[in-house]
């Protein structure tokens, strides 16, 4: 089964950037404690004063999926929803590198 990734872009309404970059760091510690959770990075743009992006790897696509569904994870989407204007997923498959750790299986 394939290691599960995503790019997520986060725009935040105007003033909004870091309230949503706090939960989205709430979500980031929280994932400390899923073992699924491989990564997730919050990252601001250089650029672009609004933007957020978040990098996640998962052991697979099905726990990605399964954490959306989590209680708490809901709850923390609600909260941030009212501080976002747009998101832009790029679903990925990771192949490896520094940082990711790969089994035979995985490969």
């Amino acid at each position: 089964m394939s290691k599960f990734g995503m790019y997520a872009k986060f725009t935040a309404k105007p003033g909004g950037r870091e309230a949503l970059a706090a939960i989205l760091l709430e979500a980031a510690a929280a994932a400390e404690t899923v073992s699924e959770c491989e990564l997730y990075i919050v990252n601001l743009s250089e650029s672009e004063p609004d933007v957020l992006w978040v990098t996640e790897v998962w052991s697979n696509a099905e726990a990605h999926a399964a954490s959306l569904n989590d209680e708490a994870t809901r709850a923390t989407i609600q909260r941030a929803m009212p501080l976002i204007a747009g998101v832009e997923p790029i679903p990925l498959v990771p192949l490896g590198g520094k940082g990711l750790a790969f089994g035979a299986k995985d490969a």
